[in-house]
């Protein structure tokens, strides 16, 4: 019987298996596939059945709830400050070995109790000296009770030409954010810096512009430029050394970015909050790759949040070509601007600008400018209309403090009136982060 059996006959047995399986899939399958089609094209409630509502097969109009990135920009966003509240203004004082005396002076000259303020001292000054400048500012009664100034623990080496000065200028915007979140502007300073009108003056002004200009002198970089800074590339001893000394140029030289435009103007901003908050979370990550770039670049400072914003559609409208600073250069300009003095006093006032560089120590047209200009006594703050006490008997008027968001503003601040009405002209709006040279422009408003 074994042998007379049909070879085949056990495996045609064992392929019949697997038609009971594939019969029972495949009405599983049509049953799933008639359920997916009558849902469809039935509405969950009681209205048209052909109604296609809850499902769309054209592309998404926003799809921005899908991104992470979206939701920080949105949260930053909802988290502005309102304008009718009178403006603040984050300071950042700076200074190098022998500086502490002249970063006190000018400290006290643009205080006011509404604003925050940072000072750091470079790593090249010695310890005595930091210890004597935080001594100073907590032995003050003022700094003590408000308690709106501030010294940097740490200390970092900082060279004008490398990206070291942006490193301590966003790691100070950074302790801003993190420690205060009443401030609108920031302003970089030096200890070669003074301000030439009253801090009255400048937040009355500033309370009736919006709160999202940046004030920061650009233009497209091009010619000589392009070859001696932007296509050198450099190292900043300063990133690794605990002693100061000049960069230094490699061997290599490098092509011009494809995916930004390159930007250059002064190191002395005044930027809003919004874009110095898209700077330290950079969620599109732009700001990270550009400081990388300026890692290598000769006078980063130069060019770093210029090419961070004209490069950035969110912002690029909002940067006003002004560093609000007069400064004199020679002619044909060199490197570095040369000291102002006292035949440079009615030029200074006739800019209009609230700022002025450089000025060597207690050089007598600071206490012009104290005096015209201020109306500060030696060792005092700029009174306002913050100082509300006595000044018989030679005492400090701003001993005693009044409310801080009330102003008193004065000529300075009819002068710096007049530059925004230039600043701010229908013209000039027009020609910001234009990429067609600015050197017009400047030479217009200075």
């Amino acid at each position: 019987m074994r042998k007379n059996a049909h070879p085949h006959s056990g495996r045609a047995f064992t392929e019949r298996r697997w038609i009971l399986p594939f019969f029972a899939s495949l009405l599983i399958s049509l049953t799933l596939f008639l359920a997916t089609l009558f849902g469809i094209f039935s509405s969950p409630s009681d209205g048209d059945p052909l109604s296609l509502d809850f499902i769309s097969f054209s592309p998404m109009e926003d799809s921005s709830d899908y991104f992470v990135e979206s939701d920080l920009k949105i949260s930053f966003d909802q988290a502005g400050r309102s304008n009718m509240e009178a403006p603040r203004i984050a300071y950042l004082i700076s200074g190098t070995k022998g500086d502490t005396q002249r970063m006190r002076r000018t400290l006290q000259a643009v205080y006011h109790p509404r604003n925050q303020y940072i000072l750091h001292l470079d790593l090249e000054a010695p310890p005595r000296e930091r210890i004597e400048l935080t001594t100073t500012i907590k032995s003050d009664p003022t700094f003590r009770e408000v308690k709106n100034v501030r010294v940097m623990e740490q200390s970092n080496l900082v060279t004008y030409k490398g990206p070291t000065m942006i490193a301590c200028t966003l790691q100070a915007v950074a302790i801003m954010l993190r420690e205060s979140i009443d401030w609108d502007w920031f302003v970089n300073l030096s200890a070669s810096d003074y301000p030439l009108v009253t801090q009255d003056d400048l937040l009355h002004v500033f309370a009736n512009l919006s709160r999202d200009l940046n004030f920061i002198e650009h233009t497209p970089i091009a010619g000589w430029k392009l070859n001696q800074r932007a296509k050198p590339i450099i190292i900043d001893p300063g990133l690794y050394l605990s002693k100061k000394s000049d960069i230094f140029l490699t061997t290599q030289r490098r092509s011009l970015p494809t995916s930004f435009k390159l930007f250059t103007g002064s190191a002395w901003i005044m930027l809003s909050r919004s874009f110095l908050e898209y700077c330290i979370w950079g969620w599109d990550n732009l700001p990270r790759t550009v400081l990388m770039y300026y890692t290598n670049f000769v006078s980063s400072p130069e060019g770093y949040f210029h090419t961070v914003i004209c490069n950035t559609e969110e912002f690029n409208k909002t940067a006003v070509s002004h560093d609000l600073h007069y400064i004199a250069w020679d002619n044909p300009p060199k490197q570095h601007p040369r000291l102002l003095t006292i035949k440079d006093f009615d030029n200074m006032v006739k800019s209009g600008a609230p700022f002025a560089r450089k000025f060597t120590k207690d050089d007598s047209v600071l206490d012009k400018i104290d005096k015209e200009l201020l109306g500060r006594s030696e060792g005092r703050f700029a009174p306002g209309a913050w100082c509300i006490g006595s000044s018989d008997g030679g005492v400090d008027p701003c001993s005693l403090r009044g409310e801080d968001s009330v102003f008193r503003p004065g000529p300075g601040a009819e002068r710096l009136k007049e530059l925004f009405q230039k600043l701010l002209s229908e013209d000039l709006y027009s020609k910001r982060c234009s990429f067609q040279t600015s050197e017009s422009v400047n030479r217009s408003v200075h």
